[in-house]
């Protein structure tokens, strides 16, 4: 297992075809106002791939945007409304079709009210990841070791976890709700990009 440096692209070929985790990390969580830093991606095999984007990049990076947009990977997230907008905005992609593990988890672990990262994969794989570096400065011109393990963790499990809640998914009856919530994310996103943010437009009020 190796955790992978790369500025402004993906190299060509590094990923095995198939459903790759995806996870990003920007400079703070209002999308248009804080920069995309980070893109990390894994296809399951063991190795993370880091991808930086620079203060002043063109967020060019055309064989990164091919495995993104690629409508026959899944491309697995948790939390994947934030990432989806994050991606979309600077990166001109939607990242579909698309699979979160924090909508699965609170659609099957219902005894439970904690949906987050760390407690799902010490759940469902038995793993600790630190949080420590989350609230770290991504935009720096150097990244530490800390935060490029950090961030790679953030996508390690994600294969392990989406095993563990297709099947959980299937025993209580809800995978096709759990798809049309998937099917929906990039409009939510979308909604969010375009100022819908903070309102439910589905709500009465």
């Amino acid at each position: 297992m190796a955790v992978y440096f790369h500025e402004e692209d993906l190299p060509a070929g590094v990923l095995a075809p198939g459903v790759v985790a995806v996870d990003t990390e920007t400079m703070g969580l209002i999308t248009r106002r804080d920069r995309l830093c980070v893109v990390q991606i894994s296809d399951g095999k063991g190795d993370e791939h880091c991808v930086r984007f620079a203060r002043n990049s063109s967020y060019d990076a055309p064989n990164l945007k091919a495995v993104l947009a690629d409508p026959a990977r899944i491309k697995l997230f948790h939390y994947a409304r934030f990432d989806l907008a994050a991606i979309h905005h600077y990166l001109g992609v939607m990242a579909t079709p698309v699979f979160c593990t924090k909508i699965a988890s609170k659609l099957v672990r219902t005894y439970t009210d904690r949906h987050g990262l760390k407690d799902l994969v010490r759940e469902l794989t038995g793993k600790e990841i630190s949080k420590q570096q989350q609230s770290s400065d991504w935009g720096g011109p150097v990244l530490s070791d800390a935060q490029l393990d950090y961030a790679a963790s953030d996508v390690r499990y994600l294969h392990a976890c989406h095993t563990a809640l297709v099947e959980r998914l299937a025993r209580e009856g809800r995978t096709e709700m759990a798809q049309a919530c998937f099917d929906f994310l990039p409009h939510r996103a979308l909604l969010d990009l375009a100022g819908w943010a903070e309102n439910d437009i589905f709500s009465h009020e």
